[in-house]
């Protein structure tokens, strides 16, 4: 049995089942108890946790993917960093990778498939790169496809961790390799490009259904990304849109600069081809491809062992790197071998040379009655047919229909506003900002001359608006449904707050309008989000003057915390309230915690006890005052930095132990927590977290 199901990780996560293995990392299905929600964990294999600068940036580049937030993008929620272990908790997802669906589903897949599946990819690239985040590994085996067909991009900066463990191309490498950029292979720096590189080759795989180099080791592979060019992704399957075509290539660009200089670059050009299909980018494979640098070494791969290496200088002016033009089989060089020796005459040169001379003047006499031939067909089609056969109808320019429905178009035809030598033929239906039923598109386009009785304009009519339908963001912590509403979606969000009993603070109680209502495009919509439950609040007495143990009394009837700290004071009674930090006559919340300042008396007399005045009389802070099966421990809170009260809460394992304003006069505030076993503490400052740790109560 796995040595980790049924164990409980930092005291929340609960493994339940492993789900599946990579290359570094084995990950388990989970629950998180302070939440309770279903996660993933990814736990580091144990041969790589043994290596500390492995396991430090493994942490580290987890910490800063942790900070990424977008639809498309597998969510980071914890990362751990132990003696025992190291693992991340990444979201559950309910889909299978692209690589399972290709293969499930048939390649190639349909080009608008592909254009939804790499347009979502490319977002998510945009917002990681933002942050200064590159991928690194971007192949289907990394891109999750969930079951509404949205994409989440998972692994994110991942690979540069990995990479630095395995410094060869290995068969372990051979699913990467497949996709990484001429760069990558070579060793050299890279950049956002490399990312759009790769997914370039995701988008070929996707619409030509094959993969653009395929060898038997990585090395082979690695090195036709460096020196080869693909086979166009048309010549493999017609049924692709040249303008997509041509997006694939600028994306797959050996040449770094020649690429996308960003993945918005890239998302502009899949926009603009997905409102018009027929676009024309004019992105050829020669204008993208490499020219090789004089003074860097060509790899060359020995036929006989694809796996040795060896280099060769090159001294040639720059050129271009082509694929050769492959070379006819042999069985068609055998049949042309045999046509030539079918028709291989064995002439005697003096025969010929004696026959020549009477053969040229029949050959001349007959090419000249072929021309006198020609000039009389010519002369008759030219003045006498030419009149009856040619084209005598008039000129017309074809209307602009843009914005017209068909019936329209055809009830002007037929009430002559539009010329009688037009038909309208029906393309397509694209989805459009304009209303249903109207063209959006024709060919031949407004305003272009046209000649003949019967004239063909396909016009493309919009479907309408895309249906936009309110999803589901209750119980979501509210910067995931911002990032679903605003970035997805484009919606303008408001929001509301209000205390609630049910819901946890900082995640959404309700929206407006609520779920699966059809919404227009950037309409203003609503989320109320919760504040946790309402506090109650109690009048707090005057404690100026009494002595702390009536203090603690009254403290306790109201549910409110005391504070003690003695200074040195020779004008009041030991044990005197001389200062407390919450106002007389005020308002707090239940569980507030009230600092109060005693005095410690004359300092050269002793009290009747026989102990000196200077020592405190403090209450017990021991485990007999604490409830039955707890144990105590103290929090210090640094509040030097504040000049007006804050206001501190305490959580242990998310259940709030304090929660009260403080004068921020104390310097440190100290307060005395409880609990059983390793139990989670957060410490708040006006709602901002300023401590987050473990905790074990012996």
């Amino acid at each position: 049995m796995d040595q980790y199901i049924g164990k409980l990780l930092d005291n929340r996560y609960e493994i339940l089942e492993r789900i599946g293995t990579g290359g570094m990392a084995v990950v388990y299905k989970a629950r998180c108890h302070r939440l309770n929600r279903l996660v993933a964990v990814k736990i580091l294999k144990p041969e790589l946790a043994h290596d500390a600068e492995f396991r430090r940036r493994f942490h580290d580049e987890s910490q800063a993917v942790a900070m990424l937030s977008h639809p498309n993008i597998m969510a980071v929620y914890d990362v751990s960093h132990s003696d025992e272990l190291d693992y991340i908790v990444m979201e559950l997802l309910d889909g299978i990778t692209l690589k399972q669906y290709m293969q499930k589903k048939g390649l190639p897949l349909n080009w608008r498939e592909a254009l939804h599946f790499i347009t979502q990819i490319m977002k998510a690239l945009s917002h990681a790169h933002s942050r200064g985040i590159i991928h690194r590994d971007i192949k289907p085996q990394n891109i999750m496809v969930l079951r509404d067909g949205s994409v989440k991009v998972a692994d994110f900066g991942i690979a540069r961790v990995a990479s630095a463990a395995q410094s060869t191309l290995t068969q372990e490498a051979l699913g990467s390799v497949h996709y990484i950029s001429p760069e990558q292979a070579r060793g050299s720096h890279i950049d956002n490009r490399s990312d759009i590189y790769s997914a370039g080759v995701v988008l070929y795989e996707m619409t030509s259904g094959r993969l653009p180099f395929e060898g038997d080791t990585p090395v082979a592979v690695a090195i036709q990304h460096i020196s080869s060019i693909p086979l166009p992704s048309r010549d493999i399957n017609p049924d692709i849109p040249e303008a997509l075509e041509g997006i694939t290539l600028k994306a797959m660009a050996s040449d770094v600069d020649k690429r996308y200089v960003s993945a918005d670059a890239m998302l502009a050009d899949l926009e603009e081809f997905r409102k018009n299909p027929s676009i024309n980018f004019e992105y050829t494979q020669e204008e993208l491809s490499q020219t090789a640098v004089v003074d860097e070494p060509t790899i060359v791969r020995s036929a006989e062992d694809t796996g040795n290496v060896r280099r060769r200088q090159t001294t040639a002016a720059p050129q271009i790197l082509r694929r050769e033009k492959p070379a006819a089989p042999r069985r068609e060089k055998a049949a042309a071998t045999s046509r030539r020796k079918d028709y291989d005459y064995d002439y005697d040169d003096r025969d010929y040379d004696d026959r020549r001379g009477g053969i040229l003047p029949v050959i001349l006499a007959i090419v000249a009655i072929l021309i006198f031939i020609a000039g009389i067909i010519y002369f008759l089609w030219t003045t006498i047919f030419g009149g009856i056969l040619a084209d005598h109808s008039e000129e017309v320019i074809v209307p602009n229909l843009v914005g017209m429905t068909i019936e329209e178009v055809n009830r002007d035809i037929s009430m002559g506003n539009i010329s009688s030598s037009f038909m309208i033929v029906e393309g397509g239906t694209v989805t459009s900002e304009l209303p249903a039923g109207q063209i959006i598109h024709q060919d031949p386009g407004p305003n272009e001359k046209k000649k003949g009785e019967e004239i063909i304009i396909t016009v493309d009519v919009s479907s309408g608006p895309k249906l936009i339908i309110m999803p589901n963001v209750v119980n979501e912590e509210y910067r995931t449904a911002l990032a679903i509403l605003q970035d997805n979606m484009g919606m303008k969000v408001n929001q509301q707050y209000e205390n609630n009993d049910e819901v946890t603070r900082n995640y959404v109680i309700r929206s407006e309008p609520m779920e699966g209502t059809h919404l227009e495009p950037g309409q203003e919509v609503l989320i109320v989000i919760s504040l946790g439950p309402e506090p109650k609040e109690v009048m707090v007495p005057n404690f100026v003057d009494q002595h702390i143990d009536e203090v603690m009394k009254q403290a306790e009837t109201l549910n409110l915390e005391i504070n003690v700290t003695e200074i040195t004071d020779l004008m009041h009674p030991k044990g005197t309230v001389v200062y407390q930090s919450i106002p007389a006559e005020s308002t707090a919340e239940e569980g507030s915690v009230i600092t109060v300042h005693i005095s410690s008396g004359p300092t050269n007399e002793e009290d009747p006890t026989g102990q000196p005045t200077d020592t405190p009389n403090l209450p017990p802070q021991t485990g007999e005052d604490l409830p039955a099966n707890t144990k105590g421990k103290t929090v210090s809170v640094d509040l030097s930095g504040y000049t007006s009260p804050v206001k501190v809460r305490i959580e242990v394992d998310g259940v709030t132990q304090y929660n009260s304003p403080v004068d921020p006069a104390v310097g440190t505030f100290v307060q005395t927590i409880t609990g059983t076993g390793r139990m989670w503490v957060s410490v708040f400052v006006d709602d901002f977290v300023v401590q987050d740790f473990a905790v074990v109560f012996d």
